[in-house]
């Protein structure tokens, strides 16, 4: 990973972007991206669009999309005491993420809360930790066992800005980028290290020369509550293609190593992503030597394969970045972010 990539990752690992209200991370993506594009829009949906313009007019048009969300929670409801209880906002349990500060984005004003269970020094009477005990009910953390402990009052609250429906985030503190060997590790790596591939692979066509086809280059609202940017820019924007970044389990199930090359899907549980461009994406990925993998994922869908179920694109497919622990604690290579950023600006230009 360049230093510039480096710090563009920790920019982003640091800005909240809950489902729906993504603001700081696209701000954060346009700075990036501004330099790098010939135009640059926010659409109706609030994906980020950047255009690079193609050079050939018979070569595809390509979208390449990459979610400025994050996994996060949203208040249920306000407590009598100034407890919030959460709902989950994506698909993760509260062990995912660990008890812990929390950052409660009220409308008014940002709050730090700390995600509870309970002592562990209680017995059956205090019935969610009891549960949750090897020695008690040996069951699996729920989000109906935890509660965001405030120290603020309901009025302090509601002063705040804070109501059912607010948006709770991990804290800062907790989204330090963090070595490991050969390896960086922190939350939310899911989507933020193929944003930071995005930006990587727009500034590799602006040094080395453009795409073939005019490329759309964007960062999507809402991939983790459906795919709700990627749909709503794939029928929008001209092109039949739209290319999904996103993380990829490294797990011995998919024969895929967190120190491998990209990862080029042939499916997932909502499509079968086009073959032609996998295999295509998979000869390139050699020819540049980035040691490749391909890979059929179960229990994941992305971008790609949302808009592609939906009808709203005619042609899917899906680059991964291998992964370990994804939607908990991540960890994956420092060069996975530079390979995928190759493999995407390569195939922008010399798409077919």
């Amino acid at each position: 990973m360049t230093p510039t990539d480096r710090e563009l990752l920790q920019e982003l690992l640091h800005a909240y972007g809950p489902g729906g209200q993504e603001d700081d991370v696209r701000e954060v993506c346009r700075r990036a991206l501004e330099p790098l594009v010939d135009e640059l829009t926010v659409d109706a949906a609030g994906n980020l669009v950047g255009l690079v313009r193609g050079s050939d007019a018979a070569a595809p048009v390509v979208r390449v999309m990459a979610h400025m969300d994050e996994l996060s929670m949203i208040v249920k409801r306000v407590e009598a005491d100034g407890a919030l209880r959460l709902s989950q906002l994506g698909t993760m349990y509260p062990a995912n993420f660990g008890l812990g500060p929390l950052t409660v984005l009220g409308d008014e004003a940002q709050l730090t809360a700390v995600l509870m269970l309970g002592s562990e020094h209680t017995t059956p009477e205090t019935t969610q930790v009891w549960q949750t005990k090897p020695d008690g009910g040996d069951r699996a953390m729920q989000w109906s066992d935890v509660h965001a402990f405030t120290g603020s009052s309901p009025e302090e609250l509601e002063a705040a800005g804070v109501h059912a429906g607010t948006r709770v985030c991990v804290h800062r503190a907790r989204r330090t980028l963090v070595d490991v060997g050969d390896f960086v590790a922190s939350y939310f790596l899911d989507d933020r290290a193929a944003l930071t591939a995005l930006v990587a692979a727009a500034r590799l066509l602006r040094e080395g020369g453009g795409p073939a086809g005019d490329a759309y280059l964007v960062c999507t609202a809402g991939e983790e509550m459906g795919g709700i940017g990627a749909t709503w820019a794939s029928r929008h924007l001209p092109g039949d293609i739209t290319l999904a970044l996103d993380v990829g389990p490294a797990e011995p199930e998919y024969q895929v190593g967190v120190d491998s090359g990209p990862v080029v899907a042939y499916a997932d549980d909502a499509v079968v992503y086009d073959k032609a461009i996998s295999d295509r994406l998979l000869a390139l990925g050699r020819e540049l030597g980035l040691a490749p993998r391909a890979a059929v994922w179960e229990s994941f869908d992305s971008d790609g394969s949302q808009a592609k179920s939906h009808g709203q694109t005619a042609r899917a497919a899906l680059v991964s970045l291998p992964t370990l622990s994804t939607h908990g604690y991540e960890v994956q290579h420092r060069d996975t972010v530079g390979r995928v950023a190759r493999l995407v600006a390569e195939y922008l230009r010399r798409p077919v």
